[in-house]
């Protein structure tokens, strides 16, 4: 279908601000640009509970944010990455979608604020992202939630993270993971796909931003075929908890998280894989401004609830 008006009125309203492309920032520029579009997320939501923590690492320690949402009795848990291509990006930025998904799934939020590249390159925010997850089954008594109950997620590299801890815990044996959320997923470091080429520029993540990404993620052309980084790459997908995957039809990352959806499937993995027409990279955290972005999000509620029950 036509690019939906709300996501055309967004675009139009982002190229009269003149802001430069990100892949001509410098990182710290980049990652101001990032806070300063928080608003487009909406007003935060109150939830019953917020708390900040560091978890113990021998990288001198993970922050995370701990998000509570009403009710009694424990709860189930769902750790998040959030999105920035590896490189921009916190639980801050990430702030109002969290406590959206607290409100709405029932869920314990644990946001994690994984090391960020160049600073640190792959694979240190695996290592965090897989760290914390585990932190978070074994500790889940202590901050109310079920350790028995606990999924992953994360939007753009934050879908790719979660892709990657769901393939360690299963190659380890821990933690016994219910659900992955995966929304508009990195999967692969090709950047090839036919979805490049229709989308690459012009729809709000475009192919030069997620090559300056990449090239700040990884530290040689190996690391672009390794699984760790590029999920879809991975000799097996049997074994994976069940999914949702999520996508949008004028985003190139479209049909990389489409085909690991289609792989897990083969494979043997309950998967649903809903595409949103009309949507761009991004829509899923800007409910405030596109009502699909609102319906994604209750549809991922839904689905962890069902998978979390």
């Amino acid at each position: 279908m036509s690019l939906d008006p709300q996501a055309r009125a967004l675009l139009d309203q982002m190229t009269a601000m003149g802001a430069p492309p990100i892949n001509e920032l410098q990182v710290n520029e980049a990652r101001q640009s990032l806070a300063a579009m928080s608003g487009m997320q909406g007003v935060p939501e109150a939830v019953a509970g917020m708390e900040d923590r560091t978890l113990p690492s021998g990288e001198g320690g993970i922050p995370v944010r701990i998000y509570t949402p009403a009710g009694s009795g424990q709860r189930p848990i769902l750790v998040y990455f959030h999105g920035g291509g590896w490189v921009v990006g916190s639980v801050r930025d990430s702030d109002i979608l969290c406590r959206a998904l607290a409100n709405a799934s029932g869920c314990i939020v644990v946001s994690v604020d994984y090391r960020l590249a160049p600073e640190h390159p792959f694979p240190a925010a695996v290592d965090d992202a897989y760290q914390a997850t585990v932190w978070a089954a074994e500790n889940a008594a202590g901050f109310g939630g079920d350790g028995s109950r606990i999924a992953v997620a994360g939007d753009s590299a934050g879908g790719n993270l979660a892709a990657v801890v769901a393939q360690i815990a299963r190659d380890r044996n821990k933690p016994a993971l219910k659900f992955q959320l995966l929304i508009y997923p990195v999967t692969d470091a090709a950047c090839d796909t036919p979805s490049y080429s229709e989308n690459g520029d012009g729809y709000m993540l475009t192919r030069d931003a997620m090559q300056w990404f990449w090239g700040h993620y990884i530290r040689n052309d190996s690391d672009r075929i390794n699984p760790l980084a590029s999920p879809l790459r991975a000799s097996s997908l049997s074994g994976l908890p069940a999914a949702l995957v999520i996508t949008a039809e004028y985003d190139p990352l479209r049909d990389e998280g489409e085909l690991y959806a289609n792989r897990m499937r083969a494979a043997g993995v309950p998967v649903e894989l809903k595409r949103y027409d009309g949507m761009i990279h991004g829509f899923f955290t800007m409910g405030a401004m596109i009502d699909q972005g609102r319906l994604a999000l209750q549809h991922a509620a839904a689905a962890l609830r069902a998978a979390l029950s």
